[in-house]
């Protein structure tokens, strides 16, 4: 790899760099042309971030000439052997030229009508997020969804795909392989396997499907060379890889291996998974560094059996709720009689135990997808978080009247469902003003709603947040001033009442700036951005300092959805940081 970077970095022309490039973006020399100023490059990370950078900095024609260059899948071109070796190559891994009759005609009607409604050909990195190759029905159906996209959004994923493509083609014009990536990758399809429902992920609290996830995990610890592995009086896999001071600080990381029901495979997984290779490696080289490495793979962290989000770092934390114990699920069973049918002690002082002493730690580091759109809408690979957003919660109602929809003039209407409407709108409004805000009402029911009735009643719900907590309480405090100004307008009554209020978690300046170090190492540009979501960091940050490194998702970025998805490539820039971080502090 270093000796073709080398020829790269002294070529004399762009058409000398083009050329060593040939074929990496199908018939469209320009793109690599295009990249030669911005030599020398230090990692092959760089030189794909920066060929990317051309095609986003082209201008749309550009853009479109260079979709239109790769040809249909499984179209004319391949039938009459005209592609490119590259696309024969990449057709070929992924059986194209071996569908059934059936699959070629519906593949020939998907190609029609995606070039009427787009008008460019659709592009799919058929050798997928592994390199390995899609399945033929996984093409056809990623197709046919695709077709319902917007023109702009598919003209951007098309984009997207093309840079799968050129990526895993300059892997192989380098020689290399995301090899811990692709393990990391495997760790994650084998460890959704396990699941509460036959046919979707869905592994909740101390199911049978969880109880053997944790029977996995405790293996791979053991296997990756922990020195101590064990299952705690929560539930959570505790691996301890010690220091060459078996008495030093310990690293804490880790992320939670609970989903949602109809659940994604890397939401929280990752974060278990490339810290636990990052020790594997340290282990094959029979290295000790000199800090403590303790990877916590949480029990719980989604609150889908019991309501008791972050039941598993809370534990660490001392912040377990003893009323959680007598929580029930929705058969009746309760946490204490479920722990102790999982072979747990389900006592306050087993899991009082488990509390950390901060004084033991040097801090708390968590990897994790970013579960939104922003790394891969502009084609960076990893992003390095700021804050963990705190939030606030409300359930509210509105109370008008309820009246004949024909009867009532449109000037003497109390309607609630569209005040609510209108307080949504509002919600839009205000956290648009203000950079990093966000506000949902994602439920709105109107209770015994009739087609012809004005609706007198409207139930709402409320999630705000921000990167700061002053942030946090300004949206609040504009949105429930409006909620009382549209009351008052439209003469109606309403409740609101809060149900969660969880403190933002900025990222420890040090910490952020150790994962900061850790991505220009690897030759990728900084991007920092707050996360939205929740996670076990924001409760490890009650105790000690915290940061954590997001990675991009495809497709869009979608999570708590079986589209999740990371490419091997992804993981194992994940991996190359996270052991970047460790010898920062060794």
């Amino acid at each position: 790899m270093t000796d073709l970077l080398d020829r790269l970095n002294t070529s004399l022309t762009p058409g000398e760099f083009a050329a060593l490039l040939e074929g990496i973006y199908e018939h469209s020399p320009w793109v690599t042309e295009a990249a030669w100023p911005a030599r020398p490059f230090a990692t092959l990370a760089s030189l794909k971030h920066a060929l990317a950078q051309v095609v986003r900095e082209a201008p749309l024609e550009a853009q479109l000439a260079l979709i239109r260059a790769h040809p249909e899948l499984a179209g004319k071109a391949m039938v009459a052997r005209k592609l490119t070796a590259e696309s024969t190559h990449e057709q070929g891994v992924a059986g194209l030229a071996h569908c059934s009759e059936e699959q070629f005609e519906t593949l020939q009607r998907l190609n029609a009508a995606y070039n009427e409604k787009f008008g460019f050909p659709f592009i799919l990195a058929v050798r997928g997020p592994r390199s390995a190759g899609l399945g033929r029905q996984e093409i056809i159906d990623t197709f046919t969804r695709r077709l319902h996209h917007s023109a702009a959004f598919e003209r951007a994923e098309c984009l997207r795909q093309i840079h799968r493509i050129a990526e895993i083609r300059l892997n192989e014009r380098f020689g290399i392989e995301p090899v811990q990536g692709r393990q990391a990758w495997d760790c994650a399809e084998l460890l959704a396997g396990h699941s509460d429902v036959e046919g979707v992920l869905t592994v909740t609290y101390l199911t049978e499907a969880h109880r053997a996830c944790q029977a996995q995990l405790l293996r791979w610890m053991q296997d990756c060379g922990f020195d101590d592995a064990r299952v705690d009086a929560v539930g959570n896999v505790v691996g301890l890889y010690r220091g060459s001071d078996p008495q030093a600080k310990r690293l804490l990381t880790g992320s939670h291996f609970d989903t949602v029901r109809n659940a994604g495979r890397y939401d929280g997984r990752l974060g278990i998974f490339v810290p636990m290779i990052a020790v594997r490696e340290l282990h094959r080289a029979g290295r000790r560094l000199p800090f403590g490495i303790e990877l916590v793979a949480f029990a719980e962290e989604e609150g889908q059996r019991y309501a008791a989000t972050f039941l598993g770092s809370s534990a660490l934390t001392g912040g377990f709720v003893p009323a959680w114990l007598d929580q029930t699920d929705v058969d009746g069973t309760t946490m204490r009689v479920a722990m102790e049918a999982a072979g747990l002690p389900g006592t306050l002082q087993a899991i009082g135990a488990e509390r950390r002493d901060p004084a033991a730690y040097l801090g708390f580091v968590e990897v994790h997808i970013e579960q939104g759109p922003v790394l891969n809408e502009l084609d960076l690979p990893l992003g390095i978080v700021t804050s963990i957003n705190g939030s606030r919660r409300f359930l509210g109602e509105v109370i008008g009247t309820a009246s004949h929809a024909g009867t009532t003039p449109m000037d003497r209407r109390h309607d609630a469902a569209l005040a609510v409407a209108e307080l949504a709108l509002a919600v839009e409004r205000a956290a648009k003003r203000e950079p990093d805000r966000v506000g949902t009402v994602g439920i709105v029911e109107v209770p015994q709603g009739s087609i012809n009735v004005v609706p007198g009643r409207c139930r709402f719900s409320l999630d705000l947040r921000a990167p700061h907590d002053d942030a946090r309480d300004a949206l609040t405090t504009e949105v429930t001033v409006e909620l009382a100004r549209i009351a008052e307008r439209r003469g109606l009554r309403y409740t609101l009442h809060e149900t969660l209020r969880a403190a933002a978690a900025p990222s420890a300046p040090d910490w952020q700036a150790r994962w900061e170090a850790a991505v220009s190492a690897l030759g990728l540009p900084v991007h920092r951005l707050p996360s939205g979501a929740g996670h076990d960091a924001m409760k490890l940050h009650e105790i000690l300092p915290q940061a954590m490194l997001f990675v991009r998702g495809g497709h869009s970025g979608i999570s708590h959805n079986p589209l999740e998805s990371v490419t091997d490539d992804d993981a194992q820039l994940a991996v190359d940081a996270f052991r970047h971080l460790l010898e920062q502090l060794a």
